[in-house]
């Protein structure tokens, strides 16, 4: 089975390569050929020292980029010649399996050599702990000074070319080392003279070594600093003893020195560590945005590539953010590589079940082409442009049909219904001195109601409500004029209104009773209330769902919340006078 880095996100250009959190980052070098890779890797292969986990970790991650990239320029191409994705098969490349060979290879020569290193830090541990013991009995036989000081410096020469040992005996064993050096320089009665000597030159390497230490607190590379530590560590435990009245003040200076070092070592993984939970954090909401898709909602073409659009966009946003902890880094990629693959398998679903409708479709929308062209020379415009506008209504609502005859078919429709507007458009331009006259009946309805305004008080709304029922029944005003005698219209009514003290809701139903007479279409009038009533209750609702969501997954939803409660209450008030309104015209039609 392909490991993750093997397989590419559906539907993305590039695949993220595999994440593994290390102290630093490795950038690949986007260079480089497949060819070169592998050329390199047998290179490393060749080595007889171990391999780079950092060069390695980027020649993998520069190999899975390309190889990505070609499955993605494949897929697309199939994409393009068939339609869509299914049946797509990756194709086989023989290059990646001598990449995982040669990889394979190297696996195993790092894992020899790591277990070469183990058993040679097991027989390291024994001569060592053999050397204290060797040491204990010179602390407790101080006899010949000259002969245990002789042995003393052999026994410390063949310690300091002992190196590596396990990393958990480390202090324990420096500290018994440490313990009976000490002693056999304390205990033992040596001369002067090598005494001194000892203690002096002991003193000059330990200074040398706390400059050393206290010039790490200002390196740039805390990791590199860290590691040069440990190194300094082990000189100075290597070091003999000063003399006794030094030995605290010596050491304090180092480990001063040392606590100074770590504690920047230790902030730069804390900083890590909180980068990374951020980074989770992110990537777990991107997981549940993808995981919360509302498909049943996504019915047409543009649902889907909006949604698609979106995701892409999720995986793009993906990419930009570094890795998450190391127990969690491959599992959110899992579940966030889940979530896509669902998506996109949906996608693949929905339009192979909707290429069963698409011919019947076709049939559909060409009997309606066939409507309106029968329709386009009509002269009876009134009714011939609802025609049309129901067509219109009803193109909408047909599915989709084959790609390769959706243009040509809707260019059919809309060039029959546009030649039948433009027509109509024609004939109204006639009308043009009518709309004038109609202008000056409205400047007049205005002047009449502008002295009931200059009055002391207003009482009389019949008289108000009578005009604004013959203003709606003055036909059309030229265009350019409508808006400007509209707004100089609204603006004394409202006057009126307010000082009538009837409230918006009132005033709102008030002007829809006065514009309703006989001569109006009540049914469609009706039919128009009563469709703005159901778009009205789905803004409502999709205003509550969206509630729901900031509530359960947003930080920041609570002043969002607040704010869509108050649309939400807006649109109900809207929806009650729109309730009204209908009564209204109900009553109306019982007359």
């Amino acid at each position: 089975m392909d490991s993750i880095e093997n397989r590419p996100l559906t539907d993305t250009a590039t695949q993220e390569a595999v994440e593994v959190a290390t102290a630093t980052e490795v950038a690949a070098n986007s260079i480089l050929s497949k060819e070169d890779v592998i050329a390199r890797l047998q290179e490393i292969n060749l080595q007889e020292e171990p391999a780079d986990k950092a060069e390695l970790d980027t020649l993998k991650q520069t190999f899975y980029r390309l190889r990505n990239a070609e499955v993605e320029a494949a897929r697309k191409a199939f994409e393009e010649e068939k339609g869509d994705t299914e049946g797509f098969v990756t194709p086989k490349d023989d290059l990646e399996t001598q990449f995982k060979d040669i990889m394979n290879s190297i696996k195993e020569k790092r894992n020899a050599l790591k277990a070469e290193e183990e058993q040679e830090k097991e027989a390291n541990l024994e001569k060592k702990l053999a050397i204290i013991e060797r040491m204990k009995v010179l602390a407790d036989s101080p006899e010949d000074a000259n002969k245990a000081y002789t042995e003393f410096k052999a026994l410390q020469t063949e310690w300091n070319e002992i190196k590596n040992i396990p990393s958990n005996k480390v202090n324990e064993l420096w500290k018994s080392y440490q313990l009976y050096s000490e002693k056999i320089y304390d205990l033992i009665k040596l001369n002067n003279e090598f005494r001194e000597y000892d203690f002096k030159k002991n003193l000059e390497i330990k200074l040398h070594l706390c400059e050393a230490a206290e010039k790490l607190a200002t390196e740039e590379d805390v990791i590199s600093a860290f590691h040069q530590l440990q190194k300094l560590h082990q000189e100075f435990r290597e070091t003999g003893p000063v003399a006794k009245e030094q030995r605290e003040e010596i050491w304090n200076r180092f480990k001063t020195a040392s606590t100074s070092v770590n504690r920047r070592h230790q902030q730069h993984f804390e900083e890590i560590k909180e980068r990374e939970q951020r980074n989770l954090d992110e990537k777990t909401v991107i997981c549940e945005i993808v995981e919360t898709m509302e498909y049943d909602k996504m019915r047409t073409f543009q649902d889907w590539h909006d949604k698609t659009e979106e995701v892409l966009a999720l995986q793009a946003k993906w990419k930009t953010i570094g890795f998450a902890p190391q127990k969690m880094n491959t599992k959110i990629f899992e579940r966030f590589r889940t979530a896509c693959d669902d998506f996109f398998k949906r996608k693949a679903e929905h339009f192979k079940a909707l290429k069963g409708n698409m011919n019947e479709n076709l049939e559909k929308k060409k009997q309606m082409c066939e409507r309106a062209e029968a329709l386009k020379d009509s002269t009876d415009w009134k009714a011939t442009a609802e025609i049309l506008t129901k067509l219109q209504k009803e193109w909408k609502e047909v599915g989709p049909v084959a790609k390769k005859y959706s243009e040509p078919i809707w260019k059919r429709f809309v060039t029959a219904c546009d030649y039948f507007f433009e027509q109509k458009n024609k004939a109204e331009a006639s009308s043009k001195n009518i709309e004038q006259e109609n202008l000056e009946k409205k400047k007049a309805i205005i002047e009449k109601l502008n002295a009931i305004n200059a009055g002391d008080k207003v009482t009389d709304g019949n008289e108000i409500r009578e005009l604004m029922k013959v203003w709606n029944s003055i036909g059309h005003v030229p265009f350019k004029d409508k808006d400007k005698i509209y707004k100089q219209y609204r603006t004394v009514v409202d006057a009126l209104f307010e000082k009538l003290n009837l409230s918006a809701s009132k005033k709102k139903l008030s002007n829809f009773k006065s514009s309703l007479s006989k001569g109006n279409n009540l049914y469609r009038e009706r039919e128009k209330l009563m469709r703005s009533y159901e778009n009205l209750k789905n803004e409502i609702k999709t205003y509550e769902n969206n509630i729901g969501f900031l509530t359960s997954s947003s930080k920041k939803g609570n002043s969002l919340v607040v704010e869509m409660s108050r649309k939400i209450e807006k649109l109900k008030a809207d929806l009650e006078l729109i309730t009204k309104k209908v009564a209204v015209i109900d009553e109306s039609m019982k007359e």
